[in-house]
């Protein structure tokens, strides 16, 4: 049967409007066609548990999340746990997402990925911008020295009272303010390019001492053979800048409106971080006991000082 011209058109865009319509209350806009509100659309949780698979950003960075050149796999404390994590909530596939570290808090906003795994120090500032989970390790400051450390270098304020010992320091890192801070003269802060040629400059005699965090220690130390000639200080007292100890905690960062997502992951992880299925995961990333976040929390961490 022919339509009339007049009643075909009509025809069309009524299915046109209804097929509008469905659109909208599919994405979750406007309401349906008896008035009611539009269909919430799925959470970033339920629609990963459907999918069976996430995205996640990371900045390549050791130990933390970075492309294994052996494996051709991201690898990292920060995946790795994450991995644990999501197939506990019925995610098995995590996709990485490789971005530079100042792109990583723009980048989750803007829906490139669903969560940092970059392991992102908690700060009051990042916290107006993004949702955390409850920190997976604290690290502080250490010193990577000689076997048996001659020196015996155990904090930034020994090395400064010793007036012939040098401190390595990476150029533009923050440890060199850490070192003026407790008294450090500048001529005794041997500067180098990166950590590797830190590491050989203590090597060689050319510095006492290199300073960094912890787990760029542990990191620099697993890489050494057991008769390396180096070694981590023991114990070592954090530096107090501004009546503070330096210790930095290391989360999972969210979009703030993915609380469902923030809430199950972070149960999760509180059942996870500690145990011993925990410490023989990360260890090969060069962290320890001395790393575990000993109870800190993300809302203690958005709170500031």
């Amino acid at each position: 049967m022919v339509l009339p011209e007049r009643l075909r058109l009509a025809v069309a865009a009524a299915i046109g409007a209804a097929v509008l319509g469905y659109a909208a209350v599919r994405a979750g806009g406007g309401h349906d066609d008896g008035g009611r509100p539009a269909a919430t659309p799925l959470d970033t949780l339920a629609q990963a548990r459907a999918k069976g698979e996430i995205r996640v950003g990371y900045a390549n960075e050791a130990p933390f999340a970075y492309m294994d050149s052996r494996s051709n796999q991201v690898t990292g404390e920060s995946v790795e746990i994450a991995r644990v994590v999501l197939r506990r909530l019925g995610i098995r596939e995590v996709h990485a997402v490789l971005t530079e570290f100042g792109s990583l808090i723009p980048g989750l906003n803007a829906g490139r990925f669903d969560i940092i795994a970059a392991g992102m120090y908690v700060t009051p500032d990042r916290c107006k911008q993004v949702a955390f989970s409850d920190p997976t390790y604290g690290v502080g400051a250490a010193f990577l020295v000689p076997s048996r450390n001659p020196r015996n270098l155990h904090s930034y304020e020994d090395l400064a009272r010793d007036r012939d010992a040098r401190l390595g320091i990476v150029v533009g890192a923050i440890e060199g303010d850490y070192a003026a801070a407790v008294g450090v003269p500048a001529d005794r802060m041997v500067i180098f390019p990166d950590a590797v040629s830190a590491l050989a400059g203590v090597q060689v005699g050319r510095a006492d001492a290199y300073a960094a965090t912890a787990l760029t220690v542990n990191h620099l130390l697993g890489k050494l053979p057991p008769d390396g000639g180096l070694e981590r200080a023991r114990p070592f007292t954090d530096p107090v800048i501004d009546g503070k100890p330096v210790r930095g905690y290391g989360a999972y960062a969210f979009r703030k409106e993915d609380r469902t997502l923030v809430d199950a992951f972070n149960a999760e992880l509180k059942r996870f971080i500690g145990t011993p299925e925990h410490r023989r995961l990360v260890a090969p990333f060069g962290f320890t006991d001395e790393e575990l976040p000993r109870g800190m929390t993300a809302a203690r961490l958005c709170a500031g000082p």
